[in-house]
C-alpha cells in the first residue's frame, strides 16, 4: 500500500481491551485541514459531539482513536473524558488542543476510563512511525481483518496519494456504517471543498453499506490533508483537479465499503446488489439497500437458496410502503450471471447456481423497468455465528475494576448439557489423535486474509498441544502474482501451474520467503516453536524439471522426486513445527517452483501421516450445489468420470488421491475462508468439509 508523504500512525495498548492495542494515533507532520462524517443517530458518542462541532477546520494535525469503549451514552463524564483525551495527545505531540479531534468505538455505555489512554498517550507519540499497521490494528473491535487501502493520481503534474484505515464489521446502517474511518492524502485543497468532497464519497459507499441494519452512536469518517504533494490547492468545485480528487477519494472508500461487507459479523459471504430501470437515482439506492438489509434474503444466500422470490418480495414491500411507481412484476432477477426471473419464473439449473452461491461473493442484480436510474449497495449473508456473537457480546463482557474490559467466554457460562456434547465429542478426537502427524497445506484467501490466517495459527497451536504434531506447506499465488504484475511480468497459468521464467523465480522464492517468516514469527508470538523452511534448505524437497506430454515448457516448474525424510524426522523429534514452502531443489543446484498442494501430497506420504488436510478456497467437493462430506478414493474417482475438473482443482484432486495411494488414512478439503475451520473439521462428528478417507479406514 502506497502512502502519502508526512503522514505517522502508531498504535499501543493502554489496558481498555485484554492484551490487544487500543489506542491509534494518526498524526500529519504539518498542518493539515481535515472534514468528517458522522452518524445521524441522535444517541451520539461524545468523542462525535465534539468532532462535529469542530469540523470541517484547517491546521489540525491529529486523530486519536480508541477502542473497547465506545464513549456513548455516558452522560457528562464522556464529554469530560474526550477534553482529556484530547488534551493529553495535544500536550504529547506539542501542538493545540484545536489541532486534536477523536473517536470511540466499542461497548455502548461503560464509563471511559479516559486516563487510561491519557497514561498511554507518550508512548504512542514516541512508536510514531510511517507504518499504519499497529494504528488499523489498534482501532479493531469485532473486526477479523486490518483494512487498508490506498489510490495515487495525478493533479496538476503531482503525484497524489489518497491512503484509508478503517475498522467495521457490526452495527453497521446507511447513514454511514464504517464505525470508524481515516483518510490521508497529501493533496492541497481546501477544508470545504473537502467536506464537499467526502460527502459525495460517502453517499455512494459508506451509505450504500448495511450489515445488520443497526445503526452505530460512534460511525465517524475523517479525511486529513496536509498539501505535501504540492500541487496547486483546489479550491474551485468545478475544476478537473477536484473531480479526479473526489472521483479517487470515492474509490478509495468503495473498496473500503466492500472489505467491511466481506467482514460483517459472521459473514461467509459478501452481497452486492445492483438495482438498474428505477424512476429515480435515490429510489434505486433505497431498493438496493432494502435487498442487502433484508434478513429473509440473507438467510437465503447464507444458505445457497437462490430464492428469488425473496428478492422481489422485499422490493414489492419497500415500493408499497413509499407508493413508488414500481412493478414487480416486470422486473427482471439475475443471480451469480443466473436469469431467474424475467416478468415471470425461468427455469434454471438449480444445482448450479447453488454451486456458484458458494462462492465468498455473490451478486444480485434487479432490473426494475421503471426507469434509467442505477445504484448498488453491499451487504453480507446471515449466518448462525451473527447470532452467537451478538446474544454473547455484552453478556460475556465484563468491566473491570480498573475500567478496562474483558470477555468471559468460558465454557460455564453454556448449558450442562451443551458442555457435555461438546467436551465428550472433543475429548474423544483428541485421545484418537494423540501422537499423531498431520500435514496442512495452507493456501488461497486463508493466507490473504489477516484474521483467518491468525485463527489458523491459533489452530495449527492447539492441535499442537494436543498432541497431533503439524508440519504445514504454504503457498502463496495471489501475493506472487501481485509481485509480479508490479515488475510488469504478466501470469500464464497451464493447467493450475504457473509459467515461471527464469526472470521470475526469484520472485516467486522472495514472496514465498516473506509468508513463511511472518506465519513463523505468528505462530511462535503464540508460543510455538515453529521453524520456516524452503525446500531447498537441507535439500528438503528435490526436484526436476516438469516436462509436459504436450512438450509445452513451463520454465522453473518442478516436479517432486524426493523428500527428504531424515531431516524432517530430526525437526519433529525436537518438537518443532516445520513450516515449508513450495521450492524445490534441482539437480545442478537450481530452484524449482512446485505446486504447494503436490508437495504436502509427498511430505504427508514420506512421513506416513495420519491426515493430510488441505485449507483452500472451497467449501469442499459439491456436487449439484450441495457439499459431498464423505468420500472414498473410489467414489471419488467415480464422480470424476462425470464432473469436468479443471486447472487447480484437477491438481489438489490428482494429490489427494496420490497421498491415499501413498497410505495417508484421510484427506480433508475444508474452506480456508472461515477461521478455526480446521479444528471444526477434525474434532466434529460432521466436520465442515469434505473428508475422503482410504479404501476400508
Amino acid at each position: 500500500m502506497k502512502l502519502p508523504i508526512g503522514f505517522k500512525f502508531s498504535g499501543v495498548a493502554c489496558g481498555i481491551k485484554p492484551m490487544r492495542p487500543d489506542l491509534a494515533l494518526f498524526v500529519s507532520e504539518t498542518d493539515a485541514t481535515c472534514a468528517g462524517a458522522f452518524t445521524i443517530n441522535l444517541a451520539k458518542a461524545a468523542p462525535v459531539v465534539d468532532a462535529e462541532a469542530r469540523l470541517p477546520a484547517d491546521r489540525v494535525r491529529a486523530i486519536v482513536v480508541n477502542s473497547g469503549n465506545a464513549n456513548a451514552l455516558t452522560g457528562p463524564a464522556g464529554a469530560e473524558g474526550v477534553r482529556s483525551i484530547i488534551a493529553a495527545a495535544a500536550a504529547a505531540l506539542g501542538v493545540d488542543t484545536s489541532q486534536v479531534v477523536s473517536a470511540s468505538t466499542g461497548v455502548i455505555g461503560m464509563p471511559m476510563p479516559a486516563e487510561k489512554l491519557v497514561k498511554g498517550m507518550p508512548a504512542a507519540v514516541a512508536q510514531l512511525s510511517p507504518d499504519p499497521d499497529k494504528a488499523a490494528e489498534a482501532i479493531m473491535t469485532t473486526d477479523t481483518t486490518k483494512k487498508l487501502a490506498s489510490r495515487t493520481i495525478d493533479i496538476d503534474g503531482k503525484s497524489v496519494t489518497l491512503a484509508g484505515i478503517c475498522k467495521g464489521s457490526g452495527m453497521i446502517a446507511p447513514q454511514l456504517a464504517t464505525v470508524i474511518a481515516v483518510i490521508v492524502t497529501d493533496c492541497a485543497i481546501d477544508a470545504k471543498l473537502l467536506d464537499a468532497s467526502l460527502d459525495g464519497a460517502t453517499r455512494e459507499t459508506f451509505e450504500q453499506l448495511t450489515i445488520d441494519g443497526d445503526m452505530s452512536t460512534n460511525d465517524s469518517v475523517f479525511v486529513l490533508a496536509n498539501g505535501r504533494a504540492k500541487n496547486p490547492k483546489i479550491t474551485r468545485v468545478d475544476s478537473p483537479a477536484y473531480q479526479a480528487f473526489s472521483a479517487a477519494l470515492s474509490d478509495l472508500l468503495d473498496e473500503l465499503a466492500r472489505d467491511i461487507a466481506a467482514d460483517g459479523e459472521g459473514a461467509t459471504k459478501r452481497i452486492e446488489v445492483h438495482v438498474a430501470g428505477a424512476p429515480t437515482h435515490d429510489i434505486a439506492r433505497d431498493l438496493a439497500r432494502s435487498i442487502c438489509g433484508s434478513p429473509l434474503v440473507k438467510a437465503a444466500i447464507f444458505g445457497a437458496d437462490p430464492n428469488w422470490g425473496r428478492i422481489l418480495a422485499t422490493v414489492g414491500a419497500r415500493a408499497g410502503v413509499l407508493s413508488l411507481p414500481i412493478d414487480p412484476h416486470a422486473a427482471r432477477v439475475i443471480i451469480q450471471g443466473v436469469t431467474v426471473y424475467d416478468k415471470a419464473p425461468i427455469p434454471f439449473d438449480r444445482g448450479a447456481i447453488k454451486t456458484k452461491l458458494r462462492d465468498p461473493e455473490v451478486a444480485i442484480i434487479v432490473e426494475l423497468r421503471a426507469g434509467d436510474h442505477i445504484a448498488k449497495a453491499y451487504g453480507c449473508d446471515l449466518s448462525y455465528d451473527y447470532v452467537k456473537l451478538n446474544a454473547d457480546y455484552t453478556s460475556l463482557i465484563i468491566e473491570k475494576a480498573d475500567g478496562g474490559i474483558a470477555k468471559d467466554d468460558k465454557l460455564t457460562n453454556y448449558t450442562p448439557s451443551f458442555k457435555r456434547a461438546v467436551l465428550v465429542e472433543a475429548l474423544g478426537y483428541i485421545s484418537r489423535f494423540r501422537g499423531k502427524r498431520c500435514v496442512i497445506k495452507l493456501g488461497g484467501a486463508a493466507i490473504a486474509k489477516d484474521g483467518a490466517l491468525r485463527a489458523f495459527c491459533d489452530d495449527v497451536m492447539l492441535l499442537h498441544q494436543v498432541g497431533l504434531t503439524p508440519v504445514v506447506v504454504h503457498g502463496g499465488g495471489a501475493a506472487i502474482t501481485r509481485a509480479l504484475e508490479a515488475r510488469g511480468s504478466e501470469t500464464q497459468y497451464v493447467d493450475g501451474l504457473r509459467v515461471t521464467n527464469a526472470e521470475d523465480i526469484e520472485t516467486v522464492e522472495s514472496v514465498l520467503d516473506a509468508i513463511n517468516a511472518d506465519l513463523v514469527a505468528m505462530l511462535n508470538r503464540r508460543g510455538g516453536h515453529a521453524i520456516g523452511l524452503s525446500g531447498s534448505d537441507a535439500a528438503l524437497l528435490r526436484a526436476k524439471k516438469l516436462v509436459r506430454p504436450d512438450g509445452k515448457d513451463l520454465g522453473h516448474v518442478g516436479q517432486l522426486t524426493e523428500v527428504n525424510k531424515t531431516f524432517l524426522e530430526s525437526m519433529l523429534a525436537q518438537q518443532y513445527i516445520p513450516v515449508v514452502s513450495p521450492i524445490g531443489l534441482g539437480p545442478e543446484g537450481e530452484s524449482f517452483n512446485m505446486n504447494a498442494d503436490t508437495v504436502a501430497a509427498g511430505i504427508a506420504k514420506a512421513l506416513g501421516v495420519e491426515k493430510l488436510i488441505f485449507l483452500s478456497d472451497v467449501p469442499g467437493i459439491v456436487e449439484n450445489g450441495e457439499l459431498v462430506t464423505d468420500l472414498t478414493p473410489s467414489t471419488l474417482r467415480a464422480r470424476l468420470t462425470t464432473v469436468n475438473v479443471q486447472g487447480g482443482m484437477a491438481l489438489k484432486v490428482a494429490s489427494i488421491l496420490d497421498a491415499l495411494d501413498g497410505g495417508v488414512k484421510a484427506v480433508h478439503l475444508i474452506d480456508g475462508r472461515t477461521p478455526h475451520n480446521v479444528i471444526a473439521e477434525l474434532f466434529t462428528d460432521r466436520g465442515v468439509g469434505t473428508v475422503i478417507r482410504a479404501e476400508g479406514a
